[in-house]
């Protein structure tokens, strides 16, 4: 998983890098549509295969603001 997540980055970034050399090269509309491709696979490719990689087999309950979880910071800071 970390690989291809590795990898999806790395080509992300290279598409960003090519959509801006385009820009330079007077060939804005490519350029922006390259961007565009690249932000958009970025924010709804790349981004939920991390979050699954890094939330998998944890527990969210210790990660949300409970009653529970309250206390127990109460606790710390007194200590």
């Amino acid at each position: 998983m970390n690989t291809i997540i590795k990898i999806l980055a790395i080509l992300i970034a290279l598409a960003i890098a090519t959509g801006f050399y385009y820009r330079i090269n007077d060939e804005i509309v490519l350029g922006d549509r390259i961007i565009g491709i690249a932000v958009l696979a970025s924010t709804f490719i790349l981004l939920p295969i991390f979050l699954y990689h890094r939330w998998n087999g944890k527990k969210l309950k210790d990660y949300t603001l409970s009653d529970e979880n309250i206390k127990k910071m109460r606790e710390r800071q007194k200590h």
